[in-house]
């Protein structure tokens, strides 16, 4: 089971945001059968068996194993993914593009730089799973409180001159054999959540 997996399709797309098969795929980070499921969704089996053949014909889940009880054969499954990310490419035209409105100071343009990160870095898990390699990544994740918005301003400043400087010490355009890296830097309010 892959730890998280990105939702390309948008079929696939359609068939994860039903609330009972979202359900579905939350029980089976376990494996288990209709049966079980069904007495724990509160569904009868067929109705299960519906929903279960619908997810695996769309490779969120996979057998595990079968069983054998009496005349009856239980298949196992479990979900292909501990969590599932869906990428607005599942939306392709009407996905977010932040060359419309390039506005650095804005959270439309900082939601659509990360749309695209998501879609971006979805392609590339799924590629090279299909190679079976990994994908170079690297992030920073953290948080800053401001004593204002004045620091807050300065701090943005400073962090633009630096990253900056950073990037044009290691970019080289005719690097023979080099591959771009895109590089994402954002600051935003944290979100606070109750529980």
């Amino acid at each position: 089971m892959e730890s998280i997996a990105v939702i390309e399709d948008p079929a696939a797309a359609a068939v994860s945001l039903d609330p009972i098969r979202s359900r579905l795929l939350a029980e089976l980070a376990v494996p288990g059968s209709a049966t079980m499921l069904a007495a724990k969704v509160g569904l009868p089996r067929q109705k299960v068996n519906y929903h279960l053949r619908t997810l695996e014909q769309h490779g969120m889940i996979e057998l595990v194993e079968e069983r054998r009880k009496g005349n009856v054969t239980e298949r196992m499954l479990r979900a292909t993914a501990a969590s599932y990310v869906i990428s607005p490419a599942t939306m392709a035209a009407l996905a977010p593009d932040p060359s419309r409105d390039p506005d650095r100071l804005s959270a439309r343009w900082l939601l659509a730089v990360a749309a695209r990160l998501v879609r971006d870095v979805g392609e590339l898990i799924t590629g090279a799973g299909k190679a079976r390699q990994r994908v170079a990544t690297f992030a920073i994740d953290g948080e800053v409180r401001f004593a204002g918005a004045a620091d807050r301003a300065a701090f943005a400043e400073e962090l633009t001159v630096a990253v900056t400087r950073l990037v044009s010490r290691y970019h080289d355009e005719d690097a023979p054999g080099g591959r771009r890296h895109r590089l994402v830097v954002a600051v935003h309010p944290a979100v606070t959540r109750e529980g």
